[in-house]
């Protein structure tokens, strides 16, 4: 007897198809696809000008496409703004975290957000469930920071990254986009970072890693997208390709080649 069942293709948490984006003259992206899975990382590479930070807007809200299309959960859509993004569960954490620095760990993991009790002339913060919530969820992620009252602004850049990845789980991210997390850290604070990026994959989250790092990337990633100059210039799963493939087209590939020889025969 022969077994027809087949998996049904998983619909993406997000999937860009051919996205395009341009400034007036300016090609911004070009033809740029990818999906994003549920408790899968999706790693998004390239240099300074590849077009990473358009890719992040778009999918943040922040701009629109101008060509392509964007699906959220199967439904094409146009983000409108960044709370659209986050009400269809899409959040965003930037290199330059928006934190305020002398406020403690557990007011800038609700910042925007105060849970509050108490009625009329009496309702007032609740300090103790914040305090509390903030503990636990850090836990939860494997951040054992017992002292959530001290200042955001005294811990690791390794730690506000952590508490920031903490923080988008808590309220029920379903997409966490990171923005060159390890690009200013040390080695030592990078795998701490990526370690906390790992656990919000396992914990069934759909992350996009922006970075410029194959070696990071490749740590944690399960498909890789290199853009350059706008467009796509590969799209691999994990098993498809090696840490110095990846590299490899990462630092040039054939234009590095290239290169090699013209300084041999100088």
């Amino acid at each position: 007897m022969t077994d027809t069942t087949h998996t049904a293709p998983r619909t993406a948490l997000v999937e860009l198809s051919d996205v395009s984006k341009h400034y007036g003259n300016v090609r911004a992206l070009e033809g740029v696809s990818l999906q994003v899975h549920a408790g899968e990382i999706t790693c998004v590479l390239g240099d300074n000008g590849a077009g990473k930070s358009t890719l992040i807007k778009i999918i943040a809200g922040l701009h629109q496409h101008d060509g392509g299309t964007l699906a959220v959960e199967g439904e094409e859509t146009r983000l409108a703004n960044p709370r659209d993004a986050l009400d269809r569960g899409i959040a965003t954490v930037y290199q330059d975290l928006a934190v305020v620095p002398l406020m403690p760990v557990w007011r800038n993991f609700f910042l925007g957000s105060e849970p509050r009790k108490g009625a009329g002339p009496f309702k007032r913060l609740d300090v103790e469930y914040m305090r509390r919530t903030t503990h636990a969820e850090l836990l939860r992620m494997g951040i054992d920071l017992r002292d959530v009252d001290q200042p955001i602004g005294t811990l690791s850049g390794g730690e506000r990254q952590c508490v920031a990845i903490a923080r988008a789980v808590h309220f029920g991210a379903k997409v966490l986009i990171l923005d060159e997390p390890t690009a200013a850290l040390g080695v030592k604070q990078s795998g701490v970072v990526l370690k906390y990026v790992a656990a919000a994959r396992d914990q069934g989250l759909g992350v996009v890693l922006i970075t410029h790092n194959p070696h990071h990337a490749y740590l944690v990633g399960d498909r890789f997208v290199l853009l350059k100059r706008g467009t796509m210039v590969g799209s691999y799963e994990r098993a498809d390709i090696t840490l110095d493939e990846l590299t490899g087209q990462m630092a040039g590939g054939e234009e590095l080649d290239d290169l090699r020889h013209e300084l041999e025969r100088g």
